[in-house]
């Protein structure tokens, strides 16, 4: 009985170790106040910069509650970031300054406090706030009003599609027949707000990635795995309860993919339990502060007899870290995303490393809106964000596969999948929490 107790101690305070690498995960009332600071910050600085390099002197962005355009969930601020009935806000980069406004039916602070109201009259109904908007850009004669509607690419994740037909019309009519030649899409708009990160953000970056590690780390442990009895449902669900746990949010269901040897697949077939001699990958994210992440790491589960993964196994890991290295390289400023699809994939190949790749942006959605690699089903040219260029203080996603054969494995070709997240700043892009340089073990 003793020595039992001893084990559960020893067991616990393993545990407990364990949940201690977390950073302290900030109170809802601290996140709210630094996120809307940031918030900001980001539309006084960083959207006029991005307007005047698309050449948008107007955008307006229009919606309905619980029918809300996705961008304007991320131009408001927290705790009320919905829309409230009819909801409307105009950017403007006017002669005499960068203007925040709102014609939103419960006014300016329904959207936040930095935003100026433009509609003031309620006795019209929600007609009264076309009416204020359409009067406003008749006086202020912009070159280009940007709206959020773009018809070139249908399967493209631009966000740049949150207006509907209805509230399109009613702003259309409001308008004389000037100004309606000058409604262009503010595509490029939004994929600049989306992609492009503060400082504030590329540092907080850091502190999710250590917290996604960390969680990592743990399940793919003893802590949470025990081999031949742990079904991969269960590792998946206690990610969720482990995120859930620490106050923060999964974007998407983790996976757990077991890659079985030929050996083990004639024992266990393909059933879900994780088994000695498996190789684990998975796929997890989180969401905090407004922010995502997106990874897969690899683990091995030893055999009685094993110490290690096999060389096979950990040779083709070796094949996925050099690729990784060859997609940062080939990152440079202004490069589209299809150029640097096939640069990495002619060095990829030519070392034999059979590469596969989809680098996506990551921001305040996992898929987000910017400069994209590849596609898992297109790996030679992808239309739209494809064609996106590379700028400075852009978050990515670098996800990719590699191929090789595992001689213990009946040599057969084993893929794995990599993927963490960078930063692309000051010219050159970086892991912004680093990458295991082995396989996690599982004994």
């Amino acid at each position: 009985m003793k020595k039992l107790l001893i084990i559960n101690l020893i067991l616990l305070s393993s545990l407990l170790a364990l949940s201690q690498n977390y950073p302290p995960i900030l109170s809802l009332q601290k996140q709210t106040d630094i996120y809307n600071k940031n918030l900001e910050w980001k539309v006084n600085n960083i959207l006029p910069e991005i307007m005047r390099r698309e050449g948008l002197d107007m955008w307006v962005v229009i919606c309905f509650e619980n029918d809300t355009d996705p961008v304007y969930r991320t131009l408001t601020t927290w705790p009320g970031d919905n829309a409230r009935r009819l909801s409307i806000l105009i950017f403007h980069d006017s002669k005499d300054g960068f203007k925040k406004l709102s014609a939103t039916w419960h006014g300016p602070y329904a959207s936040g406090s930095f935003y100026e109201g433009i509609f003031n009259d309620r006795s019209n109904g929600p007609d009264g706030q076309f009416t204020a908007l359409a009067d406003y850009i008749r006086k202020a004669d912009p070159q280009k009003i940007g709206i959020n509607y773009d018809p070139s690419v249908i399967d493209d994740f631009t966000h740049a599609n949150g207006l509907s037909h209805f509230h399109y019309e009613k702003m259309y009519n409001a308008l004389d027949k000037k100004l309606e030649s000058r409604l262009v899409s503010a595509k490029k708009v939004v994929i600049g707000w989306y992609e492009t990160r503060t400082p504030w953000e590329i540092s907080f970056y850091k502190t999710m990635c250590t917290i996604a590690h960390e969680l990592i780390k743990e399940f793919y442990s003893t802590a949470v795995i025990t081999p031949d009895v742990t079904t991969s449902d269960e590792v998946r669900w206690w990610i969720v309860e482990k995120i859930r746990s620490l106050g923060l949010d999964n974007w998407f269901h983790p996976s757990i993919d077991i890659i079985r040897s030929p050996v083990n697949e004639k024992l266990y077939g393909r059933d879900n339990v994780i088994r000695r001699g498996d190789l684990l990958h998975c796929d997890v994210g989180i969401s905090y502060m407004g922010l995502t992440t997106d990874m897969q790491h690899l683990a091995y589960i030893c055999r009685l007899d094993e110490d290690d993964a096999p060389d096979g196994l950990k040779k083709v890991y070796a094949q996925g870290l050099r690729f990784q290295q060859i997609i940062l390289e080939e990152m440079v400023e202004g490069q589209t995303g299809n150029e640097i699809l096939k640069k990495t994939l002619g060095k990829g190949n030519a070392e034999n490393l059979n590469p596969w790749i989809y680098c996506h942006p990551i921001n305040y959605f996992g898929h987000g809106s910017g400069m994209t690699i590849g596609r898992t089903e297109n790996q030679e040219f992808l239309p739209g964000s494809g064609e996106q260029p590379l700028y400075n203080n852009t978050s990515i996603s670098m996800e990719f596969s590699v191929t090789g054969k595992v001689p213990e494995w009946e040599n057969s070709d084993v893929r794995m999948g990599f993927e963490d997240d960078i930063i692309f700043s000051e010219g050159r892009a970086y892991l912004i929490d680093g990458y295991p340089e082995n396989m996690y073990i599982i004994k």
